[in-house]
């Protein structure tokens, strides 16, 4: 099928968004392209359709993995084979995956980066007939990037095993800097760059230095309709923000990567659906959710970086209508942003000393446990060998960052189950053994691919069908594993650490003081770009952050609080730009005396003159023998 026709198809839409047709027909022709779109863009279109357009499956890299699983489950919803393989799934799991890519026409594969430099990986996927490589938050290929993952320095290799096949590359933040750095990270044939402007006409950027957050935060609801998002730093102070509104009469609910999937999931529903009108969230929240009209997003907390602030703010005002991005800032947040970024570089030796008290504590003997995931909690970890917490956790991230472990803080991973006889079989077992057969029942009736494909499962649910006890469903469950009818492997909920390399002794891993001082650096310079935006006043908020992206040629925006800011003639300054534009092209047409001028401008006189003196003191504006005036440029 065309494109077009795929997207009705399996969207329902009419008509493709700005950029996302010039991406598709890039694909289409086999050329590696790069494609900047910000937050709420349809990234994911411009690679399932040309995908979906041509025979083979697509492989999509990303690191996210609650977003590879929410996409899986929509691509499945609208019957188009999908899968997963991420840590934690079990080794039979992911062979399973990947023989299915193989041989059971499978249209999209989604990994981790880590994922794609296993030899099991490497050699099933010669086999598959691929059409594309997608890589999704690509900026994590580049140290320049906001948040670089040694892992997809790997993603090259993918080139050598899949000669011919296209890269579609997919970020919505990037410098100049970083948009190169991709290009040859990925061995580009040649550079193709498709970019869709940062500028945001409908959202105004506004910045306000307060020192009672919770009461700007009630007069803004009270007076200003419409559902929001509230971003701030921690857990624990997005459960107290929550309560405080919901206190207020201000319906709401807090969101973090510390609830459980079940939770987050009906929380999510119910704002989506307009149950509760905002959500108090850390950065846990915002991936893949698509929700049109959201009117505002108000940071209570400072971001570490413009590229962070961008993207989350970017969530308002999908549906082209007025909304508000909004910063709330004191000057004690840049005290605490310092503090933290102090704290996220711990030294080396810690960082060392971390490393060896993990693979101890997790019992991985040198050489081994590579791509094998254990269960962990940080805070039991800390307690046996007497660590400071924020030095045991930013030491983790640093290890996680060079490459050595996975550190998977939001996992919970429902159960999941695979039927390892056939139908016949099945049946002579259900009939041999009746105390399992309204639980079987109960899962064929449920679920389907439970033959061919790991399927999650929810026990409680099904015990509620087959009419026992959810305790009683996980027994027989484990008893199935145990006598090979099925593979039954339980949900998990605890936080994971996956080693991606053997493990080392702890002098033996090499980490860099140069590259460590580096890194250091260009998030401090990122940070200090945050504390510029939060603490200028005298600038456009929008042409700010286009600036920041490559985008010279930014005009002021006339939304946000600096071009709307009054001066001492009462004029906004989006209205003096207006005037000013007016006056410039009735002056192109010719000389004209200036009392002429003004009233072809058809605004006040006062204002008028105002603004000719300005294009006159910046030369734009002179005038001849004749007293006329003439463009000066």
């Amino acid at each position: 099928m065309e494109p077009l026709e795929i997207l009705k198809k399996y969207w329902g839409f009419d008509a493709f968004r700005p950029l996302q047709l010039e991406i598709i027909q890039e694909i289409l022709q086999g050329r590696d392209t790069l494609a900047l779109m910000p937050t709420g863009g349809g990234k994911s279109i411009t690679f399932q359709v040309p995908a979906l357009a041509r025979e083979g499956i697509c492989l999509v890299v990303s690191p996210l993995i609650a977003l590879m699983k929410d996409q899986v489950e929509h691509l499945r919803g609208k019957g188009i084979k999908a899968v997963a393989v991420y840590s934690g799934m079990s080794g039979q799991e992911i062979d399973t995956a990947l023989t299915n890519c193989i041989y059971g026409d499978y249209k999209f594969l989604y990994l981790s980066p880590e994922r794609t430099d296993t030899t099991l990986f490497r050699q099933r996927v010669r086999e598959m007939n691929v059409n594309l490589i997608a890589v999704d938050e690509a900026h994590c290929i580049s140290q320049w990037g906001y948040d670089f993952r040694p892992s997809y320095l790997k993603l090259a290799e993918l080139r050598t095993l899949l000669p011919g096949v296209p890269v579609l590359a997919l970020t919505a933040t990037a410098t100049c800097e970083v948009t190169k750095d991709i290009q040859d990270k990925l061995l580009f044939a040649q550079p193709n760059i498709l970019k869709k402007s940062f500028l945001r006409e409908n959202l105004s950027y506004i910045v306000r230095t307060v020192e009672d957050k919770q009461k700007y935060l009630l007069q803004t609801f009270h007076k200003s309709p419409g559902t929001g998002i509230i971003y701030v730093r921690n857990r624990l102070k997005s459960r107290e923000i929550a309560e405080f509104l919901n206190h207020n009469g201000i319906p709401a609910h807090c969101y973090h990567a510390g609830l459980s999937s079940e939770v987050r999931s009906q929380r999510q529903d119910e704002w989506m659906c307009g149950k509760v009108r905002i959500m108090v969230a850390t950065n846990a929240f915002g991936m893949g959710i698509d929700k049109e009209d959201v009117r505002f997003v108000i940071h209570l907390d400072l971001p570490d970086s413009v590229e962070a602030y961008f993207q989350e703010a970017g969530r308002a005002g999908r549906d082209g209508k007025d909304a508000y991005a909004v910063l709330l800032y004191h000057p004690s947040d840049r005290l605490r942003l310092e503090r933290q970024h102090r704290a996220s570089y711990p030294p080396l030796n810690v960082v060392r000393k971390v490393y060896q008290h993990l693979g101890d504590y997790l019992q991985v003997p040198v050489g081994e446990g590579q791509f094998h995931s254990f269960t962990f909690e940080i805070s039991q970890f800390i307690k046996t060998y007497h660590l400071e917490l924020m030095q045991a956790y930013y030491s983790l991230k640093t290890l996680e960052r060079e490459g050595y472990i996975l550190y998977e803080e939001d996992v919970d991973q429902p159960s999941r189950v695979l039927f390892l006889v056939n139908r016949d079989e099945l049946y002579r077992f259900r009939v041999s053994q009746a105390s399992f057969d309204d639980l079987i029942k109960a899962m064929l009736r449920s679920y389907t691919g439970l033959f061919t494909d790991y399927t999650s499962i929810d026990v409680h649910a099904l015990a509620l069908k087959a009419r026992i006890s959810p305790l009683v469903a996980s027994e027989c469950l484990v008893q199935m594993d145990r006598i090979g009818i099925l593979d039954y492997i339980p949900r998990r909920v605890k936080p994971l650490i996956c080693f991606t390399q053997p493990r080392y002794e702890s002098h033996l891993i090499i980490l860099s003081p140069e590259n460590y001082a580096l890194l250091r650096d260009r998030d401090e310079n990122r940070m200090k770009a945050m504390f510029q935006y939060a603490e200028t006043d005298n600038k456009c908020r929008s042409s700010m952050l286009l600036h920041y992206f490559g985008e010279e040629r930014a005009v002021p925006c006339g939304r946000c609080d600096y071009c709307r800011k009054k001066d001492e003639q009462g004029m906004s300054r989006a209205e003096a730009r207006q005037i000013r534009e007016r006056l410039m092209q009735i002056a192109g047409e010719g000389p004209i005396l200036m009392d002429t001028l003004i009233d072809k401008s058809q605004v006040s006189q006062e204002k008028a003159l105002k603004v000719v003196r300005q294009l006159l003191d910046e030369g734009l504006f002179s005038v001849n023998e004749q007293r006329e005036i003439v463009p000066g440029f």
